[in-house]
């Protein structure tokens, strides 16, 4: 299927790795440019290179940052020029008991999973409405339907951020940009890896009998990116092997 994205720029947040990873890689093979973000600068151009031998006829520049800092933002996009793609992407906070979470530790979790996303939004959907294309992806977590009890600040940062966004969605379905969320749930990723508690809370009712396979995940991205899913907007797409227990 030709997505019909080739010459488009993506802005890729948090793609040295993982998710972030996969979505890049995937847009790339389509023809995309991508700008991609990490805070490992090692691990950021070793993904860059990677993604250049698979798709070596695109453009791939790296902005080394977190992407909660104001310069790693306005960096993001201006390296883009005229971004077409936004994908927000950021791991989540640490889990544990929201008896122990004071103020700081609740304004990092916003500032991470809900307030960079939003700043990153305002900077680029303008000039996506004016040129008439325009796609935003937030990867989110599949908490947002099903929360998580160790992961309250991840819960909480990420509804906020889905109630945020699809409250733009009419302002911006007839100018040619759309706002989805992907629902991840557990993925063969190092946050989940490294975490024996999150690995027992995300994978001890799996249907699927395994985790999900990066690549999966950033094929569904390219997809909504596409002139095909001009259509789709305002959608929470649920992405986790049939853990989630309801229709609707």
């Amino acid at each position: 299927m030709d997505l019909g994205i080739a010459g488009r720029t993506a802005i890729v947040c948090a793609a040295s790795q993982g998710l972030g990873r996969a979505c890049a890689m995937a847009l790339a093979k389509e023809g995309v440019d991508v700008v991609i973000n990490g805070r490992n600068k090692n691990t950021l151009e070793a993904t860059a290179d990677e993604i250049r031998a698979a798709a070596p006829k695109i453009s791939v520049q790296t902005i080394v940052g977190d992407v909660t800092d104001r310069e790693c933002q306005n960096a993001l996009v201006e390296t883009a020029e005229t971004p077409d793609i936004l994908l927000n992407n950021a791991g989540g906070p640490p889990p544990g008991d929201f008896r122990d979470w004071d103020r700081d530790a609740w304004v990092s979790a916003l500032e991470t999973n809900m307030l960079s996303a939003i700043e990153l939004i305002r900077l680029t959907v303008d000039g996506m409405a004016s040129r008439g294309f325009g796609r935003i992806i937030n990867i989110t977590s599949s908490t947002v339907r099903v929360p998580i009890p160790v992961l309250g600040m991840s819960n909480a940062a990420r509804a906020g951020l889905t109630n945020f966004v699809f409250g733009l969605v009419p302002e911006l379905s007839s100018k040619g940009v759309t706002i989805n969320n992907i629902l991840p749930g557990p993925f063969d990723t190092n946050r989940l890896r490294n975490s024996k508690e999150l690995t027992r809370h995300l994978t001890k009712n799996s249907v699927a009998g395994r985790v999900g396979d990066p690549a999966e995940l950033g094929a569904l991205c390219a997809f909504l990116c596409s002139n095909n899913a001009g259509y789709i907007s305002g959608q929470n797409i649920q992405m986790d092997g049939g853990l989630y227990p309801g229709a609707f």
